[in-house]
């Protein structure tokens, strides 16, 4: 049996494909469809199932846009309850799929609704387990983000059911079983996951901590919540749009790929009070940015970030790019509920400094600038590195200001004193340095390479600890 993952590093979001005798099903989709429907069309098949595993916190499905485009029929698992139309199925329902079936497991923990399903070939053979957020490769999903939208679905509620469902849906099957995750490294919706994305089910037994054999439920109800921070503020609005429908991309991309020269960009900016977001590269927007622009590159995980640094997708957005990027931002924002572009500059930031319109930059120092300055005197460096990062290791007498909290936290950062911020490679420092900058912070500069290279200098560090959670 074939399963093609299709796997998206930004958001670490895995969908899958599978065909057989013409009919195509596909597992957890991003919002543009238009690949999956490529796809299948390659193998002259049609999209006959769209498969959810839940109502999804990370990302905007793609669900409502393959039954409008590709005629698919959408499953959800017993629980379920979108307000438009969808297939609800039952615990232990069986789908076909050209030869195939798709076998329905119903595993809440995660969330209630929470499904895995079971893949059979051609043969009758069990092949695999699309696992949604339910099993992770050395992790499994965490049980702490339902109650954000239902409160009384708690997470100690939630981590019993998930300790049902493991140990009575998922651990009795054959180790053989190829175990298909909905995420990798570096998702929000577990702690400890591993950058692999497939595993055997008897691999998994061995090695993932909450598959242990001998774990009682109160010990893993313990285990699996330590460690846990609090969830993305998108994660419960995308959640809502999962549930409750969404408008289509294809208008998104209509409304929002308006091309303004620099003049009606600052002049949409003022009316609306838009959000200007600049998606270069962490090096380009030091050098030069437009006032009061904020940077989330687009190279990294942007998406994610985005979710983390604007509350509400609902929020006006004017973008500044690379030329030829902008339908690309368009369609990376809108993955997770951002659907509000009013428009972008034209010809990107070149356009702008060639009309002599005013501009911002951002100091950089290298490592070995930081290491020289150490010696003459203490910087005031801040980290803004995830809690856990910086408990791992860090650089002695720097302060940690996760960037995801760093709105919070404004008042730990002296305006009348120089600052240096690093993060692990440069990414989200220079995000936290533009936040610094649009809020009045003059004199704030950056580490180049970050952590990564100031470990190679003389730099006092802390002792390394190997972190227990990734959040």
């Amino acid at each position: 049996m074939k399963v093609e993952q299709i796997y998206t590093g930004c958001l670490a979001h895995a969908a899958y494909y599978i065909e057989s005798n013409g009919e195509a099903a596909v597992f957890d989709p991003l919002r543009e469809v238009q690949p999956y429907i490529d796809r299948a069309h390659k193998d002259n098949a049609e999209i006959k199932y769209v498969f959810e595993t839940h109502f999804h916190a990370d990302f905007v499905s793609g669900h409502l846009d393959l039954r409008k485009k590709a005629g698919s029929e959408i499953v959800f698992g017993p629980g379920a309850k979108p307000a438009y139309e969808a297939t609800i199925a039952e615990d232990g329902q069986v789908f076909e799929v050209g030869n195939y079936k798709v076998k329905v497991i119903h595993t809440p923990g995660h969330t209630m609704e929470s499904t895995t399903y079971l893949l059979i070939d051609e043969n009758n053979k069990e092949h695999g387990l699309i696992t949604g957020d339910t099993l992770f490769i050395g992790d499994v999903g965490r049980p702490d983000l339902a109650q954000h939208v239902v409160s009384d679905l708690t997470e100690e509620k939630l981590a019993g059911h998930l300790y049902d469902s493991l140990r009575n849906k998922i651990m009795p099957l054959n180790d053989d079983l190829i175990v298909y995750p909905n995420h990798g490294a570096g998702s929000a919706c577990g702690k400890m996951m591993s950058k692999e994305t497939t595993d055997t089910l008897g691999n998994q037994k061995k090695t993932n901590y909450a598959l242990r054999a001998d774990m009682t439920k109160e010990e893993f109800i313990k285990e699996l919540l330590t460690g846990l921070t609090a969830p993305p503020g998108y994660f419960p609005q995308n959640v809502l749009m999962n549930i409750r429908g969404y408008e289509s991309l294809d208008s998104i991309l209509d409304r929002a790929t308006k091309s303004l020269s620099p003049e009606e960009f600052e002049v949409v900016a003022n009316e609306t009070g838009a959000l200007m977001l600049d998606t270069r590269d962490a090096e380009d927007f030091a050098k030069g940015f437009i006032p009061n622009s904020i940077n989330i590159g687009l190279e990294g995980s942007f998406a994610q970030w985005v979710g983390e640094m604007i509350p509400d997708v609902k929020q006006e957005i004017l973008l500044i790019t690379y030329p030829g990027k902008e339908e690309e931002a368009i369609t990376r924002l809108s993955r997770v509920g951002y659907d509000n572009t009013v428009g972008y500059l034209k010809g990107g930031f070149s356009s702008w400094k060639e009309i002599r319109k005013d501009f911002e930059s951002v100091a950089r120092v290298t490592p070995s600038d930081l290491e020289k300055s150490y010696k003459t005197q203490k910087p005031l460096l801040f980290d803004v590195r995830k809690k856990s990062e910086y408990d791992s290791e860090h650089v002695l007498g720097a302060i940690n200001v996760p960037l995801n909290e760093i709105n919070n936290h404004l008042a730990q950062f002296p305006k009348d004193k120089p600052l240096i911020l690093h993060c692990a490679g440069g990414y989200r420092s220079m995000i936290a340095a533009s936040i610094l900058k649009q809020r009045g912070w003059d004199d704030v500069a950056d580490v180049i390479g970050g952590f990564e290279e100031i470990k190679e200098t003389s730099v006092p560090k802390s002792e390394y600890i190997c972190p227990t959670t990734l959040l």
